[in-house]
């Protein structure tokens, strides 16, 4: 089975030490409903590997529809939409790579387009993805390091909104970690987000002017957990570095910290907010 790195592991300053695993089991079993409470449809793991305690026994096909050992029923392999998609048996709005998953590509002027565009700036290019599972619009990465989206730039986690930081608005940080894209602002969630919704005219992410960050769940719905490295469909969400991403969410046992999703194996975690991490803008579901 893919190993999932521990997204406390990573390097980082101060706030970049690991959060005791305790801490950890603390948060997901009684201090984070919010980044635990689904408020729309969930995505399938996109797993149709079955395994034995030691090996894959056999991946889902329409002629292998359970392949799973004795002794090791009822896998996640052979169950949900990720299965009936392997079976052949899934109807989709759009399409994906990923098993189960249902995308559609998004115009920069918000328009619907076939699966065969392609990213480019023109008001007819493909610049976001729709899930037509959860609802939920996402930013596609660009991959041009003097872009204001650029799929490479880091951001520390910066929210003066009391409601959501939970008493630590976190960390303002600095204005090399995004090429100085934000205007001479610092490199930060709130400045990011921001700069993308003052966009105008032809020049609006998909037309919208809503974005924000995701929760933790919203996030982690991306995750393709038969791949990793990174552990995201790419056909769909190309530019997609092996790294951690913020969501929008303060990790309550800790205010200096906020929710992580891991995108190199998918792991859910907490990372100090004067780490600079990688953003994904989404928009509906809320």
């Amino acid at each position: 089975m893919p190993v999932v790195r521990n997204p406390f592991l990573a390097s980082a300053p101060r706030h970049g030490r690991v959060v005791p695993a305790g801490l950890l089991a603390l948060a997901l079993t009684a201090a984070t409903a919010t980044a635990q409470t689904p408020t729309h449809p969930l995505n399938d793991t996109g797993q149709v590997t079955c395994y034995n305690a030691s090996a894959a026994t056999g991946t889902v096909s329409p002629g292998t529809p359970a392949p799973e050992a004795t002794g090791f029923k009822g896998q996640d392999c052979t169950q949900g939409r990720a299965a009936a998609d392997a079976l052949g048996t899934l109807v989709k709005v759009g399409a994906s790579s990923t098993k189960g998953r249902d995308y559609t590509k998004i115009a920069n002027d918000g328009s619907v387009l076939p699966a065969s565009a392609t990213l480019g700036p023109n008001p007819g290019d493909w610049a976001c993805t729709r899930d037509n599972v959860t609802g939920l619009i996402w930013e596609v990465k660009v991959n041009n390091a003097t872009h204001l989206r650029h799929s490479g730039h880091r951001y520390t986690w910066y929210d003066t909104n009391g409601v959501i930081n939970g008493g630590n608005a976190g960390t303002v940080g600095n204005t090399s970690t995004c090429a100085n894209t934000l205007g001479g602002q610092p490199c930060n969630t709130s400045n990011f987000r921001n700069a993308v919704n003052a966009l105008t005219g032809a020049n609006r992410l998909c037309g919208a002017t809503d974005w924000r960050l995701p929760t933790a769940n919203e996030l982690q719905s991306l995750v393709d957990y038969q791949a990793q490295n990174p552990a995201i469909d790419t056909t769909w969400f190309p530019n997609t570095p092996a790294a951690l991403y913020w969501s929008g969410e303060n990790y309550v046992p800790g205010a200096p910290y906020a929710w992580v999703v891991d995108f190199y194996g998918g792991g859910l975690g907490a990372n100090g907010k004067d780490n600079g991490r990688q953003v994904r803008l989404v928009r509906g579901g809320q």
